[in-house]
């Protein structure tokens, strides 16, 4: 059991649930032949006439009396069975899916470039729905039913060992069958499993992208590679489902075989006097009936083999280690300094960031620009330990960052993003995601400073309104002023800008730029920017130019040494006047 703990990835708690969904299964076996013995027992009676005797009525009431109890206590046994195999399962289910969900959460930023949405996504639900269905239908019943077989062959071996061989003699040749043909069901589900993964992707591909469908024409026939893809996915599944059939089609005609030669063996006996007829009759009956759970259990050991292919994705998403650190020391100086640190996004492409030497002074303004792919947006995250640098480190006030737990770091830094990530909840609920622990006054004062509140109060539930979708009701303007709201409501001493402003209209820049202003008030802030006018009175200006620090210092330093920054700011600064 410790092994299948390990297989299944179970807790303590589901190992011990599993163990009692199994008794309670292996219960539910023993009840169900409780009435088949009565009904046997009222034969037996019946055909005592056939033998010279009579029939005892006062049994047959007995008998009745006894099937209508063996009836409500089955009953009893399957309502128990069910609370124990798939109450339980459900409540792992969700610990699973909670715990792959806090994993996920504390995984470094380099596994998503690994990994897509879709695939994480099977992790979250597919894979952990398949171990549900596993826990719930399957190991249980395929415990159970083993149970109850062996039981049963050893009291008709007590009875007759003849007859009990030639009941269970076909048994273990038709699981012979079925592990045999395991090699290459786990090929086909391994097949089966990531042309499902390559199709759900597609599918997410073609529903995001679908307005550029629309635009270019292209309809289902003209997509593809969306086609090909379920196509593929449906070749697969039958190929699947053929294989899998065939290898327990031919099983379970092992196993019937076992009802001929139990008839003939039978025959034999009762012809040479060894068995009379009322037990070769009994047997019979018992063969009909002791092939059921057999036959389960073989259509559930291939579901069990596919399965498997979700437990190891899982056991492998579980395996990659988390980003930790101390979650203890306080920072108290806030101090940003990045020496000599070098990154790249693969190990075998060209560096990002190279070599780079910076210090953001505690509660001064300093701006980040360059042209596009310099960098800027990585070392951003660098700061805020998103990815850890390949070399050099990063200190915040003397400390370390990597020495830091990263929900510690965080908890002193507020992201404004440029794409704002809303969702699907009230506006209250959305903006409290800054503190979770603060009061709605808290929220709507927050919300005040961000220029939120005009714009919410208009809405026809207010703070209250859900947003839908990524915030799909409101503009882009909007939406940026609710995430400032949050970084307001959150209140950290460090406040990272990447490109706040870089795609709104005019107006909503300067409602935007106001709210900047009331979050970097006192704070130590580090701004990405396009737009190099609206970061003209920085502290301090880094230029960056292919991961490197091409120059850097005041706006008017910078205008002064007719250098990459000055050529960027005239280009932009002649680029307003350009009509079309």
């Amino acid at each position: 059991m410790r092994k299948l703990q390990q297989a299944m990835m179970l807790t303590d708690k589901g190992s011990a649930n599993l163990k009692k969904a199994i008794a309670a299964c292996t219960l539910t076996n023993f009840s169900a032949i409780l009435p088949f013995a009565v009904l046997l027992q009222c034969i037996m009676e019946l055909l005592k006439p056939l033998s010279g005797g009579e029939v005892s009525w006062n049994k047959m009431c007995l008998f009745f009396g006894a099937g209508i109890v063996s009836v409500i206590l089955a009953a009893l046994c399957h309502k128990n069975d069910y609370r124990k195999t798939y109450v339980a399962s459900y409540l792992q289910s969700e610990e699973s899916r909670v715990s792959i969900a806090e994993h996920i959460r504390r995984l470094p930023m380099s596994v998503f470039n690994s990994k897509d949405l879709t695939d994480l996504t099977t992790n979250l639900m597919g894979d952990v729905a398949n171990s549900e269905h596993a826990l719930s239908h399957i190991i249980p019943q395929l415990f159970a039913n083993g149970i109850s077989i062996m039981f049963i062959c050893a009291a008709l071996a007590l009875y007759d060992w003849r007859m009990a061989l030639a009941v269970f003699v076909c048994v273990p040749v038709a699981f012979a069958i079925i592990v045999t043909s395991r090699a290459l069901q786990g090929r086909l589900s391994r097949k089966h499993i990531a042309v499902k993964l390559a199709a759900s992707d597609r599918v997410q591909e073609y529903i995001e992208g679908i307005k550029v469908i629309r635009a270019c024409n292209m309809d289902g026939e003209h997509f593809a590679v969306l086609e090909n893809t379920l196509r593929e996915m449906m070749r697969l599944a039958m190929k699947m489902e053929v294989g899998t059939g065939v290898f327990v089609t031919g099983a379970q005609t092992v196993l019937q075989a076992g009802i001929g030669l139990t008839v003939m063996v039978g025959i034999n006996l009762l012809t040479g006097g060894e068995i009379a007829f009322i037990p070769l009759l009994i047997f019979l009956l018992i063969v009909v009936k002791i092939y059921a759970p057999v036959i389960v259990i073989l259509t559930l050991l291939p579901q069990l083999f596919y399965f498997q292919n979700s437990i190891k994705r899982m056991r492998d998403l579980l395996s990659v280690e988390p980003m930790t650190g101390d979650t203890e020391k306080p920072l108290s100086n806030f101090n940003i300094v990045c020496e000599n640190i070098n990154f790249s996004y693969n190990k075998d492409a060209e560096r990002t960031i190279s070599g780079i030497s910076v210090t953001i002074p505690a509660g001064s303004l300093t701006a980040l620009v360059g042209p596009s792919g310099s960098g800027k947006s990585t070392v951003s995250r660098l700061i805020a330990r998103f990815w850890d640098t390949d070399s050099g480190r990063i200190t915040i006030g003397g400390q370390d960052i990597k020495t830091m737990d990263p929900e510690h770091l965080m908890s002193y830094m507020s992201f404004v993003f440029q794409d704002v990530v809303l969702f699907n909840d009230t506006i209250l609920e959305n903006i409290r995601i800054g503190n979770r622990d603060a009061e709605e006054k808290q929220i709507i004062a927050a919300a005040k400073a961000a220029r939120c509140d005009d714009f919410v109060r208009g809405l026809p539930d207010g703070y209250n309104t859900m947003l839908g979708e990524n915030g799909a009701t409101l503009s882009g303007g909007e939406r940026q002023r609710i995430s400032i709201a949050r970084a307001l409501l959150k209140d950290a001493p460090i406040v990272l800008l990447d490109e706040a402003t870089a795609s709104l209209d005019p107006e909503n820049e300067a409602s935007i730029q106001q709210a900047i202003s009331t979050l970097i008030e006192g704070k130590t802030v580090l701004v990405i920017a396009h737009r190099l006018r609206t970061i003209a009175g920085a502290d301090n200006i880094i230029v960056l130019d292919k991961g490197q620090v091409a120059e850097q210092g005041t706006h008017d330093e910078l205008i002064a040494r007719d250098g990459l920054y000055k050529r960027l700011y005239t280009v932009q600064t002649e680029s307003l006047g350009w009509t079309v």
